[in-house]
């Protein structure tokens, strides 16, 4: 029972892979890894309340691991239905291409029970190459060979972002005696007045860094969210982000106030994310470049709750995690079904979604406005949780400038709105009718925004529960 979802998972990409070999329909390839996904859920939620430990005591199964597996297979299982037949993957291989995302979700469930640095290290790497090769798979036809040059990015600044944190595993190694998480914890603490200790911690986070989107390791994002297909992006920009929360959370309840150094080295980051993402966001044109900066910049206000060290920070990271996931898959879930071809869309091309799509343009329009920070959402109940409890560790001058950025992000997504309803459309044209099973996951997800922003209780008692079970 402890492995019963991954197994499940395994199985299923192994039984795509059978599939594979033939020439399957689209329909029954879609119908598979749908059927996958759901059985994958479902067995999440009979393990939710599961403990114990497997491997040596290096993959440990609590209910901090299954509750994020639980959010990892639900974000996937809402990209594989709104992108309904994945127009934007090339037709010849869209068995491969599912067999890749099941095995870069399976390594990501894997990676929230890991506790031990060379488990991490190997769960991380079989999420990530599984990624790298899904942005390639784009259809040249939606994107000339734009796909090339983003796989090939992603490539190299993932491998860079892993060889620090592998070089920091070692130091800790060294330092320590082990790699186990559990003995890492007591033994650190009287070790932090030592360089190499803090420049050990530094290294090992900069590898999840790179799955966050944090400064300085962005610069993948634009080039990579662009040149993807619109359903990979869409994978890519919630689904990876969740569960490296879980690990940096693993990993930072590991530093004591003996630790001020990494503290204020996060702080750092989370301000030049802010900046770097808004501000560079503020003059694109193409929607999913913006969005890309954006998750830029709420990488920084993640990293609001992790500096606290505090029980009650890191359980806002996770609900501040959550509630962007549903933004943002909001988002690309009207991008999905407004480029029923794959293509990539500008700004402009929301222009009169208003009159084409009233029901898109509404899951639009909340979507930004969530994301901006705008009450009653998610968005804004998130952002200021995050800003009290740092505001609470005498953060004030941190909280100043985050408080800046939100005004800052509120101008860009705002002119998406403006565009979507106050502009009509040219010509005659088509109207956008979103399929039966696209409808029932973007009211699910606006029921998420909205019950997160207005009833963040609930929420938190969950995630503070979850972080409990580790710390």
């Amino acid at each position: 029972m402890l492995f019963l979802p991954e197994l499940i998972l395994l199985l299923g990409t192994l039984s795509l892979f059978l599939v594979s070999l033939g020439s399957p329909a689209i329909e029954t390839l879609r119908k598979l890894t749908i059927t996958v996904s759901v059985l994958v859920l479902i067995a999440t939620l009979v393990c939710l309340k599961q403990n114990g430990s497997l491997f040596f005591d290096s993959y440990r199964v609590d209910f901090f691991s299954q509750l994020f597996k639980f959010l990892i297979i639900a974000a996937t299982l809402a990209v594989l239905i709104f992108s309904e037949r994945s127009p934007g993957i090339k037709s010849d291989v869209k068995a491969e291409y599912y067999v890749f995302l099941f095995t870069g979700v399976l390594g990501l469930m894997m990676l929230t029970s890991s506790v031990e640095l060379l488990a991490i290290l190997v769960a991380l790497e079989l999420s990530s190459f599984a990624v790298y090769i899904m942005v390639p798979m784009r259809s040249s036809n939606s994107a000339g060979a734009l796909q090339m040059e983003s796989g090939i990015k992603y490539l190299l600044f993932g491998v860079m972002s892993t060889s620090f944190m592998l070089f920091g595993m070692s130091y800790i190694f060294g330092l320590c005696g082990s790699t186990y998480l559990h003995d890492i914890a007591s033994r650190i603490e009287p070790l932090y007045y030592q360089p190499a200790a803090i420049v050990a911690m530094i290294m090992i986070m900069a590898g999840f860094f790179y799955k966050l989107a944090i400064f300085p390791f962005h610069f993948w994002v634009p080039d990579v969210y662009e040149g993807a297909a619109n359903e990979t992006t869409a994978f890519i920009a919630a689904v990876p982000k969740i569960a490296a929360v879980a690990v940096m959370i693993r990993i930072v309840s590991l530093i004591s106030a003996e630790g001020q150094t990494v503290v204020n080295l996060l702080l750092v980051c989370a301000i030049c994310s802010m900046f770097y993402g808004n501000l560079s966001a503020l003059v694109q044109k193409d929607f999913k470049r913006m969005l890309g900066f954006s998750g830029i910049s709420h990488a920084g206000f993640v990293l609001f709750g992790l500096l606290t060290l505090s029980s009650q920070g890191y359980a806002t990271s996770i609900y501040y995690i959550v509630g962007y996931a549903a933004m943002n898959l909001a988002c690309f879930l009207v991008v999905c079904t407004v480029a029923s071809s794959g293509e990539n869309l500008a700004i402009e091309d929301f222009t009169g979604l208003h009159q084409r799509s009233p029901f898109l343009a509404i899951i639009l329009a909340i979507g930004l406005f969530a994301l901006a920070g705008i009450p009653p959402f998610v968005g804004f109940t998130g952002k200021f949780m995050l800003l009290v409890n740092a505001f609470k560790q005498g953060h004030v001058l941190a909280v100043v400038l985050a408080a800046i950025n939100t005004a800052i992000a509120i101008y860009y997504y705002l002119s998406v709105v403006r565009v979507a309803y106050c502009s009509d459309p040219e010509g005659t044209a088509p109207k956008v009718v979103p399929g039966a099973m696209t409808t029932a996951v973007s009211v699910l997800l606006l029921i998420v925004i909205v019950a997160m922003g207005i009833l963040p209780g609930a929420f938190l008692h969950i995630t503070s529960t979850a972080v409990g079970t580790i710390l």
